[in-house]
């Protein structure tokens, strides 16, 4: 008997609920479904992100982000991004089927956007 399992939440922690929830919105392009007690929950395609009050999980050290967005459009997602003053530290990163940016939300939490299949003009 195998559990059939299908993502539901994503928690993420930040001090300023409003000012993260804000760029979730204006800047990421998600969709807010309803804030519940004061915790914002988006759209996820089918889960939600919700974001609580609180301090971001960060691991020193690392660079392994705690959420991950896929996009048909790396370039446009880099320019909205860059558009909103949004820094990118470690500008475009590749590996042989995938390229990717890596950025902070306002909170702190490290983000991801990447675009699979390497589908891009070189």
């Amino acid at each position: 008997n195998h559990m059939k399992l299908k993502l539901a939440v994503v928690t993420l922690w930040a001090e300023d609920v409003r000012r993260t929830a804000d760029f979730y919105r204006e800047v990421l392009g998600l969709t807010l479904l309803t804030v519940d007690r004061g915790r914002p929950h988006f759209d996820l395609g089918g889960a939600y992100l919700v974001i609580l009050a609180g301090t971001p999980h960060k691991v020193e050290g690392t660079r392994f982000p705690v959420l991950a967005f896929a996009v048909d459009d790396l370039e446009a997602a880099i320019h909205q991004l860059e558009s909103h003053g949004v820094a990118l530290p470690w500008g475009v990163e590749q590996d042989t089927d995938s390229r990717w940016v890596m950025f902070d939300d306002p909170a702190g939490n490290l983000l991801e956007i990447a675009q699979f299949g390497n589908r891009h003009h070189a």
